[in-house]
C-alpha cells in the first residue's frame, strides 16, 4: 500500500513467513538497518503472528522512498538466504 500526502508519503509492506520465531529473526536482523535513517524519516518493523510488517513515513521525495525500501528489502532477502543456510 502507498499512500501520498501534501505533506508525506507512507508505505506498509508485510511479508508472511512460515512462523513467528522466522518472522522475529528477520526483524531482529535488519532493525540495525533503522539507524541512521535520513531526516525526515521514519521506519517501523514490527511482527504480528508470522507476518513481518515494515511501515516507512517519508517526508523526503517518492524517490527517496523508493530508495529507502530498495535498501530494506535487500537487507530482508539477505537474512532469508542466511536464514536458509543455518
Amino acid at each position: 500500500m502507498l499512500v501520498v500526502s501534501d505533506t508525506k508519503t507512507n508505505t506498509r509492506i508485510q511479508i508472511a513467513y512460515s512462523d513467528e520465531k522466522t518472522a522475529r529473526s528477520i526483524q531482529k536482523a535488519i532493525i540495525p538497518d533503522n539507524i541512521g535513517v535520513p531526516y525526515g524519516m521514519h521506519i517501523i518493523i514490527l511482527v504480528d503472528g508470522n507476518n513481518l510488517e515494515i511501515e516507512v513515513f517519508s517526508k523526503k521525495s517518492i524517490g527517496s522512498l523508493v530508495a529507502t525500501l530498495d535498501d530494506l528489502l535487500s537487507c530482508v532477502q539477505a537474512a532469508e538466504k542466511t536464514l536458509d543456510g543455518v
